[in-house]
């Protein structure tokens, strides 16, 4: 199945939509979303991702990230992908966003509109083996 993202203007607005690989190997501005997780005793939930993923495998990362569907919300993509990935939902509140521009492995680069979600959660993670290697909660003096 071919995936997608939703190209966007400087402001977030979306344009149109590309092929999720010719968008990173072109660096075309998306929209995507950001997750961080935090526990009641203050931790924060990070996840290894698989080592068999198209760009930065087998490193550590935030919750969750990933890319909204067309016309579909970066909310109700961040709650998606959350319970795709990390196998829980949680309240989620957005607290900002920002462009950025990478480049990574592969020849890719990263060009994104990203809005970031803080939620937090006190129950279990059953992550899917597909998109994580693993996960632990730390605390953010350790980090």
């Amino acid at each position: 199945m071919t995936k997608f993202v939703v190209l966007v203007d400087e402001s977030g607005k979306p344009t149109g939509l590309e092929e999720k690989m010719a968008a990173h190997e072109k660096g075309l501005l998306h929209a995507a979303f950001s997750i961080f997780v935090f526990n009641k005793e203050g931790e924060f939930l990070l996840q290894r991702r698989a080592a068999s993923k198209y760009h930065s495998g087998g490193l550590w990362t935030n919750t969750c990230c990933s890319h909204p569907r067309k016309g579909e919300d970066a909310a109700r993509g961040a709650h998606r992908r959350l319970r795709e990935e990390m196998g829980f939902d949680c309240p989620l509140r957005e607290v900002y966003s920002f462009t950025y521009k990478a480049k990574l492995d592969h020849g890719l680069t990263e060009h994104e509109f990203d809005h970031v979600f803080f939620g937090d959660y006190d129950g279990p993670v059953n992550p899917n083996l597909e998109e994580v290697d693993e996960y632990r909660w730390i605390s953010l003096d350790a980090l």
